[in-house]
């Protein structure tokens, strides 16, 4: 149920309705939009009728939601989603690019590519100190000596920082460093994560699971927003099928599809979503031509002797040549790259 308010309704108002809300046992979420505010409601919205709230001050209509993903839908935003960080802002016709390594290995490998990609104009860095892998014995990431790393990235070049979670053990300590929590493919539907950076009103970009429909990823958005963070960011990053000869099916069809179905911005990793380095540029191309808010490019040096990942990662030589591409591409999809200095 979503109770719709006039723009200009004082907090006093808006404070009645929570409380009716609470007083019953459910929950109100207040989304503020460009023409009306709205108080989502959650819980067991069997207990209202329209009627509990049409006759309360300040309030417009009151509509019952069909999604089962009541936040993160369109019925409860109608207008897209922005997420400010810093001084960018995420959504609304900008074309963010978060690049980087796969993982930390090193300082010296860090900053040479932090360097690079600074000198091209990228914001925000992406790096993995701890690292979720399918087998046990792989490269597992730096840890805590990554972090540390990643601390002195932001410091020394100015960079937003995009790093993994992978548990709520080690949330603080990340959550301490990271600009944007990314949460990874493996955990899109580890609940209690969800709900732990729900609490933390920090920037999420959330993966969509290996094998997981649209709705499981908008089911999984709605964990962390039911929390009261929504500053949600949806990445779509392949999935897996029958095909063998890429490392997964980029699922480019659900970019237009979520944007109709939710207000929150959508992202592609093409650099997992096919696994080929020299497929990357086609593939981000073709993303932002089917309306992605931002891409996510795996960046490495020296993708030969990656500790993980190298035959997907772009070199800065490579990953410069797809900017110019993409400065190119940005204005007919209707779209602002957002880079500090545009390349030659």
């Amino acid at each position: 149920m979503m109770v719709l308010m006039k723009l200009d309704s004082q907090q006093q108002q808006i404070n009645d309705v929570l409380q009716k809300i609470s007083a019953r046992h459910c929950k109100g979420h207040v989304i503020y939009g460009t023409t009306r505010i709205g108080i989502g409601v959650t819980g067991e919205v069997s207990n209202f009728q329209p009627d509990d709230f049409l006759f309360m001050d300040g309030v417009l209509d009151v509509v019952r939601i069909s999604k089962k993903f009541k936040l993160v839908s369109r019925e409860a935003k109608s207008e897209d989603t922005i997420i400010q960080i810093g001084e960018e802002k995420i959504g609304g016709g900008s074309l963010n690019i978060i690049a980087g390594p796969c993982s930390i290995e090193s300082k010296d490998q860090l900053f040479d590519v932090a360097g690079a990609l600074k000198e091209m104009g990228v914001k925000f860095f992406r790096a993995g100190a701890y690292k979720p892998r399918t087998s046990p014995y792989a490269f597992q990431g730096l840890k805590e000596k990554g972090l540390e790393l990643l601390k002195e990235v932001k410091e020394t070049f100015g960079l937003y920082i995009v790093t993994e979670v992978k548990d709520t053990e080690t949330l603080a300590q990340v959550a301490e460093v990271t600009d944007i929590l990314q949460i990874g493919a493996r955990n899109m539907q580890n609940f209690s994560l969800l709900e732990r950076v729900g609490s933390i009103q920090k920037p999420v970009l959330l993966k969509r699971g290996l094998s997981a429909s649209i709705e499981d990823l908008l089911m999984s958005a709605e964990y962390i927003l039911a929390q009261g963070n929504f500053d949600v960011i949806l990445c779509e990053r392949g999935i897996r099928t029958f095909e063998t000869y890429t490392r997964n099916t980029l699922d480019l069809n659900a970019v237009p599809v979520i944007k109709g179905l939710s207000h929150l911005p959508v992202f592609v990793d093409p650099s997992h979503g096919i696994g080929i380095w020299d497929k990357v540029e086609p593939m981000s191309m073709a993303s932002v031509a089917c309306g992605a808010d931002g891409l996510m490019i795996e960046v490495h040096c020296d993708p030969g002797n990656a500790l993980s990942d190298g035959y997907q990662s772009l070199t800065p030589k490579n990953f410069k040549h797809l900017i110019g591409k993409l400065e190119a591409l940005a204005p007919v999809a209707e779209k602002e790259l957002n880079l500090d200095v545009q390349p030659k």
